[in-house]
């Protein structure tokens, strides 16, 4: 490509840097090319042609979001070929709360300055979230921002739309009182509450390098940087072998912000807390921390990455499906009359 400015990359923008970051990525972005995608990487919009086979009323939904200070901890690591997951996982898992099977996905890197290898490495990350979603990475941007952020920085953005059948959206407003909350598991902290994580252990490279017994061996860095569980395949199978009246991602808020969106008014979710099953990373936190269980539980998932509701009787038969799509899951709890959202006791 025959395009280049000296005088743009004397005031910090390198657009050559560019375009071997878009080479480099490519091989990446190919890995989640789906039936649907009518265009290459390189072109001013992403093409898709959505596939409306058996849906009689299509509706589109989206969701965005970003991966939040937990890229502090790649840039400590200098690790940056899971963030992506995180990004992918953040959007996705939030469309399928109403049903929704993700078709595609953008993302937006804004960097401090454009090394083609890492940007390369951040987007095999959102490719491997793509891929495990089932749905295209049909393009993206990234913006060199010298002067804004430091030249070793980047933030990651993205979004994601997906479709479903309007007669088969997940309405809330079927539950009752006596149906059962059932907790799908997380692979630890997720993409949130990381501000807070960050001031329990005062992160820096050493602390990240630091092992302790609860970890079983690993680093806090390896621990804090497992990417976020993508649940659409588990979603997806479970809605197509039980009536799934709601589902909740636990994201920044925890239980207690998280939960009460998925109920309607009248309606809270009773819990256990020792039928909670808390990952000891969370424990780990909060003892470190001296933090309330009360705010731990108003920050973090605790191990519950998302939540659905059904009918008692099909509360096995939920699980099971759950489990063999590959991930895990338990009873956490019932719905009861009450307006409090949610009761821990």
């Amino acid at each position: 490509m025959n395009s280049y400015s000296n005088s743009y990359k004397d005031a910090g923008v390198d657009v050559t840097a560019g375009y071997k970051a878009v080479e480099l990525m490519k091989q990446h972005v190919a890995k989640t090319m789906t039936s649907g995608v009518l265009d290459g990487i390189g072109g001013f919009g992403g093409l898709f042609e959505l596939d409306v086979t058996g849906i009689k009323k299509p509706v589109l939904v989206s969701g965005t979001d970003g991966v939040g200070t937990k890229i502090k901890i790649a840039f400590l690591l200098d690790k940056h070929d899971t963030v992506g997951i995180d990004c992918v996982a953040m959007c996705v898992n939030d469309i399928i709360c109403c049903g929704a099977k993700p078709q595609f996905f953008l993302d937006y890197i804004a960097c401090g300055r454009n090394i083609p290898e890492k940007i390369a490495s951040i987007v095999s990350g959102v490719a491997e979230g793509c891929v495990m979603a089932g749905c295209a990475l049909i393009g993206g941007e990234t913006a060199e921002h010298p002067g804004l952020m430091p030249e070793e920085e980047y933030d990651l953005a993205g979004f994601s739309v997906g479709v479903v059948d309007k007669d088969s959206i997940i309405d809330p407003s079927k539950q009752k009182a006596g149906d059962v909350m059932i907790a799908i598991k997380s692979s630890g902290v997720h993409s949130n509450g990381f501000s807070l994580v960050r001031k329990v252990f005062d992160v820096s490279e050493e602390s990240l390098a630091k092992t302790y017994d609860e970890l079983s061996g690993k680093t806090l860095g390896e621990t804090l940087l497992t990417p976020t569980r993508i649940y659409v395949k588990a979603i997806m199978e479970l809605i197509s072998k039980v009536q799934v009246k709601s589902i909740s991602h636990i994201t920044g808020g925890g239980f207690y912000e998280n939960i009460p969106r998925s109920l309607p008014k009248g309606l809270s979710a009773k819990i256990k807390r020792d039928d909670v099953e808390v990952l000891p990373i969370f424990d780990l936190i909060a003892k470190t921390g001296n933090i309330p269980e009360r705010d731990m539980f108003n920050t973090f998932n605790m191990g519950v990455g998302m939540t659905v509701v059904v009918d008692k009787d099909d509360a096995d038969k939920a699980i099971a499906a759950i489990k063999a799509a590959g991930e895990d899951a338990y009873v956490l709890g019932e719905l009861v009359e009450s307006d409090e959202g949610v009761i821990i006791c």
